[in-house]
């Protein structure tokens, strides 16, 4: 990775760990990172929403420095929407990053690049990061079709926004066919596409918006790949799910340079 840019190691844990689960999970995670690894990334779990209050008593207890994210939101920040967490919600429970536009909401319940871009502002509006998800399909990528997909996800899920707000926020590249798969993207290719997401951006908002976002991957990513991953130039941090569900696992994860 760029050592200008700060590594992001977030554990999306999906619908996996009730309440009690992740606080067990959360303890067990920081007894095995050392406190200087928290000068070096940001080290971020994003429980289910049942789970979120008892994961942030934890953290704030504890003085455990992991951050806090959130798995989605609704761009509202109140109303008759039933089921749904608003923003200001999030941001009382002290979240910090909130993932956007993942594949599975965009491929499971139907989450279009319009309501991407309208969570990826609410989240900035409420002080928190979004982490906004972009990635293809196996039939995408066999086509030939990657870069046009990806660099379409991206434009549309940032339109409207200011450089500035761009550049802090963070970018996760999942090719949908690696999620849960076991495959993985090889570290190559996974950079070569984040390169093109960059590149989108620079086109977008302007060069140094492009050289100051944070890029993840995810799909797949286990403790035995993360140090090749992260030794590419554009990969700046990765975005783990079932890996993440395991404290010892994870923390190999965060642990890569050591």
């Amino acid at each position: 990775m760029n050592e200008s840019r700060r590594p992001i190691l977030a554990g999306n844990w999906k619908m996996h760990h009730t309440h009690l689960d992740a606080i067990q999970v959360v303890q067990k995670l920081s007894y095995q990172l050392p406190v200087e690894v928290y000068d070096e990334v940001d080290v971020v779990v994003c429980p289910t929403f049942t789970a979120l209050r008892s994961v942030q008593t934890t953290l704030d207890a504890d003085r455990i420095p992991i951050l806090l994210g959130a798995q989605d939101v609704h761009w509202e920040e109140e109303g008759a929407f039933t089921g749904e967490v608003s923003p200001v919600m999030l941001q009382k429970l002290n979240v910090s990053y909130v993932i956007v536009g993942h594949s599975e909401r965009r491929e499971l319940f139907g989450e279009t690049d319009e309501a991407v871009n309208k969570k990826v502002k609410a989240v900035l509006a409420h002080a928190m990061t979004p982490i906004m998800c972009v990635g293809e399909t196996l039939d995408e990528r066999e086509a030939g079709g990657t870069e046009a997909k990806v660099s379409r996800q991206v434009r549309e899920g940032l339109a409207g926004l200011k450089a500035e707000d761009v550049a802090g926020l963070v970018i996760a590249y999942e090719p949908i066919w690696a999620i849960g798969t076991g495959k993985t993207a090889t570290s190559a290719d996974a950079n070569e596409t984040i390169g093109q997401i960059r590149t989108v951006v620079r086109d977008e908002f302007g060069k140094a918006t492009g050289d100051a976002v944070r890029i993840q991957y995810g799909g797949s990513v286990k403790p035995g790949n993360i140090a090749e991953l992260m030794g590419e130039e554009e990969i700046d941090g990765a975005l783990v799910g079932g890996a993440s569900l395991n404290p010892d696992d994870f923390a190999r994860i965060v642990r890569y340079r050591a």
